[in-house]
């Protein structure tokens, strides 16, 4: 049986929850294999429609509307990983960025 977590066959499916586009730009920080497939650990989604992007943490892709979200922790991903996200996403993205 499959471990949990986000999976790279999952991306068939994820569209972002704000504009509804497909699929989402997936860049992998981290993963991990467990037999049979292999499991995203931590890394981003963005929307390239709308500009938003979300964090995946833990193997868990954190896909909140902008009202549920948490300014801080968005920021603490982006600063710990901006060696790792487009320049793009660190000055522009949506809804929070390094520039506000």
């Amino acid at each position: 049986m499959d471990g949990i977590g986000l999976k790279y066959r999952l991306m068939d499916i994820l569209a972002c929850p704000i504009c509804k586009s497909f699929p989402l730009q997936l860049i992998v920080f981290d993963e991990t294999k467990i037999d049979p497939s292999t499991n995203i650990v931590e890394g981003i989604l963005i929307c390239q429609n709308c500009n938003r992007w979300y964090p995946i943490i833990e193997e868990i892709p954190h896909m909140l509307s902008d009202g549920l979200r948490n300014k801080k922790e968005d920021k603490s991903f982006l600063i710990k990983n901006k060696e790792k996200i487009p320049k793009e996403i660190l000055s522009k993205g949506k809804p929070f960025n390094l520039s506000d």
